[in-house]
């Protein structure tokens, strides 16, 4: 008997996925990007609750983190945009350290996201 595959979702059919672009802004540099995303995800289950984090379909990248400058990519669906960038200014510490995260930008493409980034 022949195994079926499970037809992948149409297009149009996919939720439609936004590039958040942050900056951590503090007095020292932060390398320790574990604590970061720690600290951004708090934020989002403290507004929202597990439900809306689930809903907003929240993935912080940790592989685009750039430490130097201190920016990273959070995609998100693109209806809960604004809830990310609420969620991204009540982060105020970091271990120890005082921080303000930022939105630096906003695209469609991941490519385009990492531009943002470096610029």
């Amino acid at each position: 008997m022949k195994k079926r595959q499970i037809k992948p979702l149409l297009p149009t059919l996919r939720e439609k996925k936004r590039y958040l672009v942050f900056e951590v802004i503090s007095k020292r540099k932060l390398t320790d990007f574990s604590e970061i995303q720690h600290q951004i995800w708090r934020s989002i289950l403290q507004l929202y609750g597990e439900a809306g984090a689930a809903a907003a379909g929240v993935w912080i990248l940790p592989e685009k983190y750039n430490a130097q400058k201190q920016r990273g990519i959070l995609k998100a669906s693109h209806t809960t945009l604004p809830q990310m960038k609420a969620a991204l200014a009540f982060v105020t510490h970091v271990g120890n350290d005082q921080v303000v995260v930022r939105s630096r930008g906003v695209s469609g493409m991941l490519s385009k996201a990492q531009t943002i980034m470096l610029s």
